[in-house]
This record gives C-alpha cells, sequence and structure tokens, in this order.
C-alpha cells in the first residue's frame, strides 16, 4: 500500500529560540534539561514515521508526550522548527501560506476535537456546511453535499436543531460530519471521543470503523486511551517526550513492546481481545484432498498421527473435517472391496474462525467444539492454519510472542 504521508525528522520547540534547543537535543540535553536551563519546551524530537493511504493511524501516549502537538505539525497548524513533511509527494514545509491554504483545501477534511467544537447559533445543517461555506462552495451545492452527509452519520431529522438541544454523541456526529463534507483525502480526530461516557464512546468508535469501510479516509487519531487505540488503529504510534518509541498493529506492540515504557503501558490489557487467530495458527501438518479416496486419506493421518485431517480443494477451499476414528471404521466396513467409494456422511462441519478473529471469541467457540483443531482461512474460505488448544493457553502467557506466517 502506498505512503500518503512521510514525515522525515521534525521537531518542534516552544521557545524564543529553537536552533539553541535543537542543538542541546543533538549534543544529548533531554527535554527537561533545555526546559531547565533555556525555558524552552521540546514538544516533538526527530520523529520519522510514515502513514499509507486510507490506514487509521494512532497517536498514543500520556498527557504530554507530544501526540497533539505531532498532529498539529502534519497539517502545519504548528509550524515545525525542523524536518519535513511530504503528503502525496509534496514537501508542506517548504509551501508559502497561500499555497498551504490552497493545499489544505484539496487534502484536509479539517480537525474533529474533543470539545466537539460547533458554533451554538447555528443548526446542525449550518455547522456541518460550514467548512464547505468557507471554502465558497454555492449554497444549494453545499446544503445538497451536507445533507448527505448528515444522513450518513445519522443525524438526518436533526438538521434544525442547535446544539444545545443535541446530546454529546449527536454533537460528536455534527463535528464528524463536517469534517467528511469537505470530502479531503485525510481526516484528523484528536480525543475526538474523550469526552463522551463509555457506552456512547464505544458507539462512536463502531460507527467510525463503519464510515472508514465506505469512505475510504486517511485517518490520524490521537488518544491517550490504549483500548481506544488498539480498537481503532491499523497501526500505533506510542510517544513519550516527543519521541516516538514504538509503531507497529495492536498484535506486535502487545506482543514485542519496544522497551520497558511500552510494556509497562501495555501490562494489564487483555492480551485475547487483541491477539487474533492469525498470530497464533500453526502450519498445517496435512490435508485431504477432494479427490483423495479413504485409504489414501486414512494413510495421511496415520502418517502424522492425526486425530482427523481437514479436507480442501486443490485451491485449498476448505470443505470439511474427516474423523479419523470414523473413517478407519468406514475402510475396515468396505475392506473386502478393491476400490472403496468415498462417503460424504464422513465430512463434518469444521471449527473455523478467520485470520482476523479475536482469540476472546476463539476461546467463547471452544466450549462448543467437541473435535478436532480450528480451521483458520481468509475470507475466500481458503485454508491458512490451523489452531490448537495448547496454542491458545501459551498465546495469553505474556512471553509468548506470535510466530510470522508471511510465508504461507
Amino acid at each position: 500500500m502506498e505512503d500518503k504521508i512521510v514525515v522525515k525528522n521534525l521537531s518542534k520547540v516552544f521557545g524564543k529560540d529553537p536552533g539553541k534547543a535543537l542543538k542541546a537535543l543533538k549534543e544529548g540535553k533531554s527535554k527537561a534539561d533545555i526546559l531547565r536551563d533555556q525555558k524552552q519546551m521540546i514538544g516533538v524530537n526527530d520523529v520519522s514515521f510514515s502513514v499509507k493511504k486510507n490506514e487509521i493511524f494512532v497517536l498514543m501516549g500520556l498527557s504530554g508526550s507530544g501526540k497533539s502537538t505531532l498532529q498539529r505539525l502534519i497539517n502545519r497548524l504548528h509550524e515545525p522548527s525542523e524536518g519535513d513533511i511530504y503528503i502525496d509527494g509534496t514537501d508542506i514545509t517548504k509551501l508559502n501560506q497561500k499555497e498551504l491554504r490552497e493545499f489544505r483545501r484539496k487534502h484536509f477534511c479539517g480537525m474533529v476535537f474533543q470539545n466537539f467544537a460547533v458554533l451554538p447559533h447555528r443548526t446542525v445543517l449550518e455547522n456541518v456546511e460550514f467548512g464547505l461555506e468557507l471554502q465558497g462552495v454555492d449554497k444549494d451545492k453545499r446544503r445538497k453535499k451536507s445533507r448527505e452527509i448528515i444522513k450518513i452519520v445519522g443525524l438526518e431529522g436533526n438538521e434544525g436543531s442547535y446544539p444545545a438541544e443535541l446530546s454529546g454523541g449527536m454533537l460528536q456526529r455534527v463535528g464528524l460530519a463536517r469534517g467528511l463534507a469537505i470530502d479531503a483525502d485525510i481526516m484528523l480526530m484528536d480525543e475526538a471521543f474523550s469526552a463522551l461516557d463509555p457506552l456512547i464512546r464505544t458507539q462512536m468508535q463502531n460507527e467510525l470503523l463503519e464510515l472508514q469501510e465506505r469512505m475510504q479516509k486517511t485517518i490520524i487519531f490521537v488518544t491517550h486511551d490504549l483500548d481506544e487505540a488498539f480498537r481503532l488503529g491499523n497501526r500505533i504510534a506510542i510517544m513519550n517526550d516527543g519521541k516516538i518509541v514504538q509503531i507497529g498493529t495492536a498484535e506486535e506492540i502487545i506482543s514485542r513492546p519496544a522497551n520497558d515504557y511500552v510494556k509497562a503501558f501495555v501490562e494489564d490489557m487483555d492480551r485475547s481481545a487483541v491477539l487474533t487467530a492469525g498470530a497464533i495458527m500453526q502450519p498445517v501438518a496435512e490435508r485431504a484432498f477432494t479427490g483423495d479416496g479413504p485409504r489414501t486419506i486414512l494413510r495421511k493421518v496415520r502418517k502424522n498421527g492425526l486425530s482427523g485431517i481437514l479436507l480442501t480443494d486443490t485451491k485449498m477451499v476448505l470443505k470439511g473435517y474427516i474423523r479419523a476414528e470414523e473413517l478407519a471404521e468406514y475402510i475396515k466396513m468396505h475392506q473386502d472391496k478393491e476400490d472403496i467409494p468415498f462417503d460424504s456422511s464422513l465430512v463434518h462441519e469444521p471449527a473455523q474462525v478467520y485470520e482476523d478473529t479475536q482469540i476472546s471469541e476463539v476461546i467463547n467457540m471452544y466450549t462448543d467444539h467437541k473435535f478436532g483443531p480450528f480451521a483458520v482461512t481468509d475470507r475466500d474460505n481458503k485454508l491458512k492454519g490451523v489452531i490448537v488448544k495448547g496454542a491458545i493457553i501459551a498465546a495469553l502467557s505474556e512471553s509468548y510472542v506470535p510466530n510470522n506466517h508471511d510465508e504461507q
């Protein structure tokens, strides 16, 4: 997937002489040293990363870690002290103010904030069309576009309502709709759901993921909440003292923390809610094919010491599960025949999960599972691996590191 945003050696100093502070950083001085000696604050310190097109990239960290500052640097709401920011190949740090305004208009949906940032004297419709109005879009055109977005975010019927008449969740939808109405590629969301109560917050997270499926934006989402970061982010960047200390998927971060800071961050995380079937699956030792005869299948089973075997076609599409005991009994009943016909009653519905199924869901399914391993497939039903009970138990251990299955 191509890079939408590329950040190189980006730093931000809040103070009168950023160059002096940057020089001190390069000499090994700490953020605290520079604040004490120079009365200058290091907001972001030599950060480099990229964001893929149409991914949700989460900036995660405690208060003061630099996550919100970094987000504001990306569209130059803060001016960088050093470094480059490339968006679709254009280094926006080199643009003058007129060029920057035009670039923002085409590429950024605007920001969705924690405090909703809606205009109290405007109706829902007027709030949603506000960004289009600033762009000089014709009134009829912006009204039509705004009504379409209002419907998408679930506010249809509230177009004439004022902010004081809306709940917190509805206010946040107004802010989200205003950003979406501009219809640019990149959306910046800063603690967008932090002010909501837990139930509404979860609902808004679900709705954001559903909207992303439909609208395919590149989203940079700032949060201090680890559960929210792991739920929303395709990848997460964990920040501390203005630096990014680790970038990865939820699985990578919880399974392979880069240092003690990250390890402490994730130590109370429920691993079963983060790790997926694809992370703990094992290679399939042997499989039966739809053209195999009963004796051929039994030979595969015995050679590999299996209690049963998964059945696929030649394209690896999963077809079922055959129990060794039943197969042996069937062959014994027909042992006087030279060619034993295959009986479809030998094929059972396999226990099956997708690669992205969370382990917590696999655990719940195990209580209803009577025999055989879990078959792990992709969305085209192609067999990718298997999960045995021991693998689930091991995965819940803090010392567990998922295998890399990219070669399958």
